[in-house]
């Protein structure tokens, strides 16, 4: 059973208007510009929040890759069943979103690839702007597309007959996280963060703030001033 296909903000309101205080486009613009240890320390110091990043092993295909969006959440398993397999697989796509990042629980396959060339061509279209998920297949064609994907392995085995979706657009358990639709995801060579949308603009601010002091500190270690005096001048390492 399909439900909540539509992007949905705390108040179970659709996004047809920016859930934020700035448009979507400024807010991926902007959070591309950080890096996810900033938001991380964001989400440890400021919020106590100590289980906002994905599983370490699921990285980038390419280092440079970058993503950030509104999380479309889906949810599968293994499964030998292939009645309306397709027709959902096709319904979920048609309900990928601008600016949403897609965000697959697994349930700990293996085995299957469930992201390849064709679906990242119907995610482009649809204004996708990047997947998380187990494995993909069609490598170099996902390259060639420039779609970002963080996955945890390559397999030439489809989905079909071994693993399929059960449901999308609720809320899925991503190692300790829990991804809720609409939630904020940014995604860097040093992994992939939640980040809960009613708090991903103030996070943003915030995480803005230390790359600027970061910068500050860059240039006292550059001066030749000690670690000890840069810590005096609140700095840190």
């Amino acid at each position: 059973m399909i439900t909540n296909t539509l992007p949905l903000n705390g108040s179970g309101h659709d996004l047809a208007a920016s859930p934020f205080p700035i448009a979507v486009a400024e807010m991926r613009e902007r959070y591309l510009r950080l890096y996810t240890g900033a938001v991380n320390d964001v989400l440890r110091f400021n919020y106590n929040m100590h289980a906002t990043s994905l599983p370490p092993d699921f990285a980038p295909l390419r280092e440079s890759m970058k993503m950030a969006g509104l999380a479309f959440t889906v949810k599968g398993g293994p499964d030998i069943t292939t009645d309306g397999e397709f027709e959902m697989r096709a319904q979920m796509l048609e309900d990928l979103h601008e600016d949403s990042v897609v965000v697959w629980d697994c349930t700990g396959d293996t085995v299957t690839s469930q992201w390849g060339e064709v679906m990242t061509m119907a995610a482009k279209k649809a204004g996708c702007r990047g997947a998380v998920v187990n494995g993909i297949r069609d490598t170099q064609a996902i390259l060639e597309l420039g779609f970002p994907v963080f996955h945890k392995y390559k397999a030439n085995t489809g989905m079909l007959g071994r693993f399929r979706m059960h449901h999308y657009q609720k809320p899925v358990l991503m190692g300790e996280v829990t991804v809720k639709p609409g939630d904020w995801v940014f995604g860097d060579i040093d992994g992939v963060i939640s980040i809960p949308q009613n708090i991903a603009y103030d996070v943003l601010l915030a995480a803005e703030k230390i790359l600027h002091k970061e910068d500050e500190i860059r240039e006292m270690v550059e001066s030749g001033m000690k670690p000890t005096d840069v810590v005096k001048n609140g700095g840190y390492f």
